[in-house]
């Protein structure tokens, strides 16, 4: 199983807020996590996270950069599951999210305070917040 997630940053500073997911369904249903799913047979990986990303949050036209694939094979309990992981950032203040299809819930929280998160988010989230913060000097 290929996926894809997306980890958005808005507002300045050292401590980012990120865009977040309540899972509606199993695994983890209630947990957070990122925006992200599968991939559709006819599209880029880059596209599949826009894509996940519009249809969880309601965010888009996010400009969103390569972080690296999590390829742990524990790492999804339904089975192998490699996911390539995108990040954006967005300047100012954090919109309104809306979730939708696969969201029960969406939100932001700060990056020094996230809650527990499914799968192997909380890597995926470090690995992007370092090349953030390397970004930004």
């Amino acid at each position: 199983m290929v996926t894809v997630d997306a980890v958005v940053f808005a507002g300045d500073g050292a401590d980012p807020s990120i865009a977040l997911i309540a899972r509606r369904n199993d695994p983890y249903a209630g947990s957070w996590a990122l925006p992200g799913g599968f991939i559709e047979l006819d599209e880029r990986l880059i596209d599949a996270a826009a894509r996940e990303l519009r249809e969880e949050t309601g965010l888009a036209g996010v400009a969103l950069e390569f972080v690296g694939v999590f390829d742990d094979p524990d790492r999804d309990p339904r089975g192998r599951s490699i996911s390539v992981a995108y990040a954006g950032r967005i300047a100012g203040t954090p919109p309104a999210l809306h979730a939708a299809d696969d969201a029960a819930a969406a939100g932001w929280h700060r990056a020094s305070a996230l809650p527990p998160l499914a799968f192997d988010h909380a890597a995926i989230v470090a690995q992007a917040l370092a090349r953030l913060r390397s970004a930004c000097g």
